[in-house]
């Protein structure tokens, strides 16, 4: 069978292609944003990958998550995500771990001492718990702001925390940093579109969440892309 990394060899080379088959990536949420950025880590050959959600998939997902379609409705999304991944790259190990990420378990969360952690967190308390960690041991990270209420893709940007506006998540989640002590430092995809506020709804899917605004389905996509292309660039330049 043709080596089905090939195409990526070519482009980045020998050396690059080994660093990314020696890295270990953290994917902590796969819905919209989460799973896309963890798929395209996958299909780089990253040779170990960690991916954490504590959620199922519901039909309200399958307008813009991967994971999401009529037939796995009801299934866990790091289970489906877990299948999709070995079957795009048999050799990796990847550990699909259920459940929903809280201040107190985050230490123990990082213990494997992952090369490169993504956060894709909805909710503030667990979001702000695993990037403290992550700033405070060393540990890479990029996180994910607001992509919900946008629809304009080139809008979407990589910034420091410390720069980003229009964006309710972002202000929320530099301000508790700031409160640490963290006033920069943290690379975050973010979208200077201001989200539209009609959209906005009450909801009781998601633990620690109260409300979320209305998707489209590119949207996510190219959040989850670009958090995936920041990891394999720094992946492909370091060790």
């Amino acid at each position: 069978m043709q080596d089905w990394n090939e195409r990526t060899y070519l482009l980045l080379g020998q050396q690059a292609t080994q660093r990314l088959a020696a890295a270990h990536v953290m994917v902590v949420g796969v819905g919209g944003v989460g799973a896309y950025a963890a798929e395209m880590v996958a299909r780089a050959g990253v040779g170990r990958m960690t991916i954490v959600d504590g959620d199922t998939v519901s039909p309200s997902n399958i307008n813009r998550q991967l994971p999401a379609l009529h037939s796995t409705v009801g299934i866990d999304k790091v289970e489906v995500m877990r299948r999709r991944m070995a079957d795009i790259n048999p050799e990796a190990r990847i550990d699909a771990l259920k459940e929903f990420v809280t201040p107190d378990t985050v230490g123990s969360l990082l213990a494997s001492n992952p090369d490169f952690v993504i956060d894709a967190i909805d909710s503030i308390a667990p979001k702000v718990a695993l990037i403290e960690h992550c700033l405070r041991r060393g540990i890479n990270i990029v996180s994910s702001m607001g992509a919900g209420g946008r629809i304009d893709p080139t809008a979407v940007r990589y910034a420091d925390i410390a720069q980003t506006r229009n964006d309710g998540l972002a202000r929320v989640v530099r301000t508790r940093l700031r409160k640490d002590g963290f006033k920069s430092g943290l690379t975050v995809v973010w979208s200077e579109e201001l989200p539209r506020e009609a959209s906005l709804t009450l909801t009781d899917e998601l633990q620690n969440k109260r409300s979320s605004y209305g998707t489209v389905s590119y949207l996510p996509c190219i959040f989850g892309c670009m958090l995936a292309a920041h990891v394999i660039n720094k992946l492909r330049e370091s060790f």
